[in-house]
C-alpha cells in the first residue's frame, strides 16, 4: 500500500481536547476523527488495528466452540422491562420512541435479546450448553465521555453469552472463557492482569476483569507480593489488621464542642488527632430503608462491597440534611449511638480505641469513644467495606504475610458468571432429563476492541509516538524512500516492496513527495514495528537501514538480504508471543 494514495492526516499539534496519550497519539497519527462527544470516525489505519483485534478475538472464540452471530443494535423497551433492567439501568441507556411512539433503546449490552434467542429456539437439556458471541457496536451514554476510544458513548465490543442447565457446566465455561481471554490479549501483545471484580450493572455473583498495565490505567489494582491474588481496589478482600500493641487506657468519653466542623480533614484539625482515630458515619439509602456505615476516618467505602453485601438493587449516600433529618440526625455530626436504623462497620472499627465520633447532635463530637462500652454492635454487623491498599495484608494468604502492592491498569475485557438473574425474570426455561422446567444458568464476557487498541498505546509509546506490538499493528513494515527523484531508490523501493508482499508481510511504502525529518517522524508517530529505509548514501554499499521501532535498534543489511531479515525478525516477534500464549 502506497501512502501517497492512502487517507493518512497525521498531525504535528496535539489537539486541544486530547488529554491522554493514546486519544493524542490516534489522533496525531490520523487513525481516527471526532464526529461528536465520545463518538469517532476509524480511519484506514486505525481501522485495520481495529479489524486485527477483532481476528484474533474471533479466531479465538472459535478455537473455544462459540458461535458467532449478529444481533440488532436497537432493542424493544418490552424485553428491558421484562429483565426489570429498563428503569434500573439509568441515564447511560440511550432511549427513543419510533415514529408508532413504540419504546426502545439503542443496546450498550445484549443479555436480554440473547435470553430472548435462546428461550425461544432451545428447550431441551440435551441443547445445552451453548456459547454465542458477537463484535458489534453499543451505545453508552455517558455523562462525560473523555479520553477518546478509552471511554467512548459508541465502542465497538465482543459480547458472548453462554447457557447451561447447572451452576457446574456454567462456572466450567466461566473458566474456559477465563483461559481463552488470556490467550486474546497474550496474542494482542500486551502486558495484563486478569483480577476478581464487582460485577455491576450487568450483575451476578462473579467476574474477573483483564486489566492491561499502563501508568495511566483509570483502575487501582492490588496484587499480592506473595500469592497470585489480584483484585481491582473497590473489590480486594481486607484482612483485619493488628491492633495496638500492649494495654491502652480507655478514657473516659466526653461531648465536646466542634463548631461547624464537619469534614474528617475539619474535625481532626480542630481537635488535633489524625484521622485514622475518627469514625466516619456515612447514611445510606436502599430502597426505602436508611443504614449507617461505620468506617475509618482515613479510609474510603467501597460501595460496591456494601452493595454485594446488602444484596440490593440500589444504594444511594444521603447527602441532603432534609432526609436525615427525619432520622433526628444532622448531616457532618452523625454517630453509632442511639441510632434507629440498621448499622455495619468495618473490621477497622474493632481496633479503634479512644476514638471520635458524631454526638448526633449539630456542631458536637464525643472524643474517647470505644466499642463495647459506649456503643456496641452484632457481630454480624462488621464487614469487609473498605477499599483495599499498598501495604495492606493479603487474606489470601496470612501465613506467608503477603502484602498487596498497587498496579495502575485500563479494563478491556471482563467474564461474569450470571447464574439465572436474566432467565428466571424472562422465563428462559429448559426441560431436565425428568420433564421438569428450570432455569437456564447463564454466563457473559465482553471485550472492547476499540478499548484495546488505545490500551495498547498506553503502554507502548515514547515521546515519537506510537510502539504497536506487532500482532494488533495497522502495517507491519514500512519503507522509506529517500531522495525519490533517483531512479535507482524508486526500483529499490518498488523490488523490496514486492518482495515483502510475496512473502505475505503487510507493507506501507512512503512514496510521499517529502523532507526526510517529515517521513521519519510519521513512521515513528505511526508506530509501525519495522522501518526499512533505502537512500542513495546507502544503496552506494549495496545496503538498507532496517529500524526496530519498539527497541530503536539499527541494522544495516545488504539488498539482497534485506527481506529475508525483515521477515525473521517479524517471525521472531510473533514466535514470542506465541510461546508466552501456549504456556497458559
Amino acid at each position: 500500500m502506497r501512502m501517497s494514495n492512502m487517507l493518512v492526516p497525521t498531525l504535528k499539534e496535539t489537539p486541544m481536547d486530547a488529554v491522554v496519550v493514546s486519544h493524542q497519539l490516534m489522533l496525531r497519527a490520523g487513525m481516527i476523527r471526532k464526529l461528536a462527544a465520545g463518538i469517532y470516525n476509524y480511519l484506514p489505519l486505525g481501522l485495520r488495528v481495529i479489524r486485527k483485534i477483532e481476528n484474533i478475538i474471533r479466531e479465538e472464540m472459535n478455537r473455544a466452540g462459540a458461535q458467532e452471530l449478529l444481533m440488532p443494535t436497537v432493542l424493544p423497551a418490552e424485553l428491558w422491562k421484562e429483565s426489570g433492567r429498563w428503569d434500573y439501568y439509568g441515564p447511560e441507556l440511550l432511549r427513543f420512541n419510533d415514529r408508532k411512539n413504540g419504546e426502545f433503546c439503542f443496546g450498550p449490552t445484549h443479555e436480554e435479546v440473547i435470553t430472548d434467542i435462546v428461550r425461544s429456539s432451545l428447550s431441551s437439556y440435551r441443547e445445552l450448553p451453548i456459547n454465542l458471541y458477537q463484535i458489534q457496536t453499543k451505545f453508552r451514554d455517558e455523562m462525560r465521555p473523555r479520553f477518546g476510544l478509552m471511554r467512548g458513548r459508541e465502542f465497538i465490543m465482543k459480547d458472548a453469552y453462554s447457557f447451561h442447565v447447572n451452576n457446574e457446566c456454567a462456572h466450567q465455561m466461566y473458566w474456559k472463557m477465563y483461559k481463552t481471554y488470556y490467550r486474546i490479549f497474550t496474542r494482542c501483545g500486551l502486558k495484563f492482569r486478569p483480577v476478581e471484580a464487582d460485577t455491576g450493572n450487568i450483575g451476578g455473583t462473579l467476574s474477573h476483569e483483564f486489566q492491561v498495565l499502563a501508568e495511566s490505567g483509570e483502575d487501582a489494582i492490588l496484587s499480592c507480593n506473595c500469592c497470585d491474588y489480584t483484585a481491582n481496589v473497590e473489590k480486594a478482600e481486607t484482612a483485619l489488621q493488628p491492633g495496638p500493641s500492649g494495654e491502652v487506657e480507655l478514657l473516659q468519653m466526653e461531648m465536646v464542642e466542634t463548631p461547624d466542623k464537619k469534614s474528617i480533614e475539619e474535625v481532626g484539625g480542630f481537635l488535633k488527632v489524625k484521622q485514622e482515630q475518627i469514625i466516619k458515619a456515612l447514611v445510606y439509602r436502599t430502597g426505602e430503608q436508611l443504614i449507617t456505615v461505620l468506617i475509618r476516618g482515613d479510609r474510603d467505602l467501597s460501595e460496591a462491597k456494601l452493595t454485594s453485601f446488602l444484596k440490593c438493587d440500589s444504594l444511594e449516600m444521603v447527602t441532603d440534611q432534609e432526609t436525615i433529618s427525619k432520622a433526628g440526625l444532622t448531616m457532618g455530626f452523625v454517630g453509632p449511638m442511639g441510632l434507629d436504623m440498621p448499622i455495619y462497620a468495618d473490621y477497622e472499627i474493632k481496633n479503634m480505641q479512644n476514638a471520635v465520633c458524631g454526638a448526633n447532635r449539630e456542631d458536637y463530637h464525643y472524643i474517647n469513644v470505644n466499642l463495647g462500652r459506649d456503643f456496641t454492635l452484632k457481630e454480624d454487623s462488621f464487614l469487609d467495606l473498605r477499599f483495599g491498599q499498598a501495604g495492606d495484608l493479603c487474606p489470601r494468604c496470612k501465613d506467608s504475610k503477603g502484602v498487596y502492592q498497587e498496579f495502575r491498569g485500563i479494563e478491556v475485557g471482563q467474564v461474569f458468571f450470571l447464574g439465572d438473574k436474566y432467565s428466571k425474570s424472562m422465563k428462559a426455561l429448559y426441560v431436565d432429563e425428568n420433564g421438569e422446567q428450570n432455569p437456564m444458568i447463564m454466563g457473559c464476557y465482553g471485550i472492547g476492541v476499540g478499548r484495546t487498541g488505545a490500551a495498547a498505546i498506553e503502554q507502548n509509546h515514547d515521546k515519537d509516538g506510537i510502539i504497536w506490538p506487532m500482532p494488533i499493528a495497522p502495517m507491519e513494515v514500512v519503507i522509506v524512500g529517500l531522495n525519490l527523484n533517483q531512479e535507482a531508490v524508486v526500483q529499490t523501493c518498488q523490488q523490496l516492496y514486492d518482495q515483502l508482499m510475496d512473502k505475505g508481510v503487510e507493507v506501507l511504502f512512503d512514496d510521499r513527495d517529502e523532507r526526510p525529518g517529515v517521513k521519519f517522524k510519521d513512521a515513528d508517530l505511526i508506530g509501525i514495528p519495522l522501518r526499512m529505509t533505502v537512500s542513495p548514501r546507502n544503496l552506494k554499499k549495496g545496503e538498507v537501514e532496517i529500524k526496530v521501532r519498539s527497541s530503536g535498534e539499527i541494522i544495516y543489511e545488504k539488498v539482497d538480504k534485506a527481506v529475508e531479515r525483515l521477515v525473521e525478525l517479524k517471525e521472531a516477534d510473533l514466535q514470542e508471543i506465541a510461546i508466552k500464549c501456549n504456556k497458559e
